[in-house]
């Protein structure tokens, strides 16, 4: 496994490659959300289809611009949305024209996260926008929660990974609908 670091991956990134990385409860895999041979590439590692569209994670609610619509919120919903970022905190919102088929699958909306987590937002900063952000695992597997967990068939194909701890959450973030407020995941 090629081992990267923030200064490695964003080139790795670039060139469309698929990498791993610690994220605020289990290890994810990421890669460009703009580029759609990257995208379809980490699904087909993951086994999962297109049309169940994508989350991204950012540094920062700039990098989520023409990606997703937050002022398509009631302003009590953005408030809420916005109060818990940065944060270990999934909303969906309304997407933005930037937004490809294959990061919205069939949805109208996209998962989206400001993490706090300090390696995503960092590479988030490196990378200048958001990532796509999926566990580490086989589309039906549990989740990797260690690299040593990670199942080597995923990591023999991927471009690389970044070294580093979770955050510690017990379990994946939860993912709540931002138009509504309700969980669609605890």
């Amino acid at each position: 496994m090629k081992e990267l670091t923030l200064d490695t991956a964003v080139p790795a990134l670039r060139a469309g490659g698929v990498i791993a990385y610690p994220t605020e409860a289990v290890w994810g895999l990421g890669c460009d959300p703009a580029n759609e041979a990257a995208v379809m590439k980490l699904l087909q590692l993951k086994q999962r289809p297109v049309e169940k569209g994508m989350i991204l994670v950012a540094a920062d609610l700039a990098q989520l611009e023409g990606w997703v619509r937050v002022d398509a919120l009631p302003a009590e919903r953005q408030a809420e949305v916005l109060a818990s970022w940065p944060g270990a905190h999934t909303w969906i919102l309304p997407a933005g024209p930037r937004a490809p088929r294959w990061i919205t699958g069939a949805h109208t909306g996209i998962a989206v996260r400001i993490s706090a987590h300090p390696l995503v937002a960092a590479l988030g900063r490196a990378w200048g926008g958001p990532l796509v952000s999926t566990s580490a695992n086989l589309a039906g597997q549990p989740p990797a929660r260690t690299r040593a967990a990670l199942d080597p068939n995923l990591l023999r194909d991927l471009d690389g990974l970044i070294e580093g701890a979770t955050g510690g959450l017990d379990q994946p973030t939860p993912i709540r609908d931002a138009l509504t407020g309700q969980v669609l995941r605890i």
